[in-house]
């Protein structure tokens, strides 16, 4: 179950997500599996920043989002178990959120918890650095993190703070704590820019000599530059995106140019396709589903199909009410992520 836990100003509601929710089905929060080794764990959905590129919306100033979600750890090791029962494989967990990770509560229990799980090979979290403090990064390590995947854009700290939409990112703070962790802890760096195609292209140079410079890559790759793309319920639709074959231009003669790889393998990443978790449900199946409260997106309501998943469910009406049953029918169920639209009240 969820219940609200506070509001933010603009009205969006913060749910707690309790141990006995399921852990499959919603693409905000819960476990994803792609079907490979690598396993997605959402535990919340907040960011404590406004990136002006962002793809999911999230942060400060957030148009398109009507709630957050804070979730009990017992819903990720609970799916992380569940799918490596399926799997028969070993795996790693990504801790990657459509907010920032770093501002779990139970960052480090969680951790912990998971580096407990028979066949979880190593955990993996997704950050900007906002947060991130020496004191953390040492957290992190005894709880037994083994990467931080960190996207930086630039160097500057006057760009630093525009791009990511928060007068109060400390640059320093976060290099300084990222060579704390990459000199002083176990824990590997990879570093992930997004590329802004005509505002940061200097700045990735910048970036990636520095991640060389200071040893990250310890066990997995260094580097990865990421596309921006522009999506519906994103941010940055006056930035400019490029083609998939100029991406790819650019990203060669910066290896060329800088005598470095930016792009990878499977292999090189110990990753390999893996039996997935089964959606238990399918596209067209008329499902009788709870309604929670609201999804994440507005117009959205989160929903659960019995004991077995989470949906993401939408209305012709005006709104639902929580507490109701509705039938609903699935039109969505990629990676078994399910979506639905209400076809009538049950109840």
């Amino acid at each position: 179950m969820i219940r609200e836990i506070g509001k933010y100003r603009d009205g969006r509601i913060v749910y707690y997500v309790d141990d006995k929710t399921p852990s499959f089905g919603y693409i905000a929060f819960g476990v994803i599996d792609r079907g490979t080794n690598v396993l997605q764990a959402r535990p919340t959905t907040i960011c404590p920043q406004n990136c002006i590129f962002c793809s999911v919306d999230s942060g400060l100033k957030s148009t398109h989002r009507w709630a957050e979600y804070i979730v009990h750890p017992d819903v990720i090791v609970n799916g992380v178990v569940k799918a490596l029962e399926v799997k028969g494989c070993s795996v790693e967990v990504l801790l990657d959120t459509i907010g920032d990770v770093l501002t779990y509560p139970w960052l480090i229990e969680l951790i912990r918890k998971l580096r407990e799980i028979p066949g979880v090979k190593s955990i993996a979290l997704e950050t900007h650095g906002f947060l991130l403090s020496k004191q953390l990064v040492d957290k992190l390590s005894n709880a037994g993190l083994d990467r931080v995947n960190l996207s930086i854009e630039t160097l500057n700290p006057d760009k630093a703070r525009f791009l990511y939409g928060n007068p109060a990112y400390d640059l320093r703070r976060v290099l300084e704590s990222i060579e704390y962790l990459v000199k002083e802890t176990p824990i590997d760096l990879h570093v992930t820019p997004v590329w802004l195609p005509g505002i940061n292209d200097e700045d990735l140079v910048e970036i990636i000599n520095w991640a060389l410079k200071i040893g990250a890559g310890k066990k997995w790759p260094p580097l990865t530059i990421q596309k921006f793309n522009k999506h519906k319920y994103g941010r940055g639709w006056n930035l400019k995106e490029v083609s998939w074959s100029e991406f790819w231009r650019f990203i060669e003669k910066l290896e060329s140019t800088l005598g470095v790889r930016l792009h990878w393998t499977m292999d090189e990443w110990g990753m390999h396709y893996a039996r997935r978790v089964e959606p238990p449900f399918h596209r067209g199946e008329l499902v009788e589903v709870e309604v929670w409260g609201r999804g994440w997106l507005r117009r959205e309501y989160l929903g659960v199909i019995g004991d077995k998943s989470l949906i993401g469910v939408y209305t012709r009406r005006h709104h639902l009410i929580p507490g109701r049953r509705y039938l609903v029918r699935i039109i969505e169920n990629e990676d078994g992520l399910l979506i639905g639209i209400v076809e009538k009240a049950i109840s």
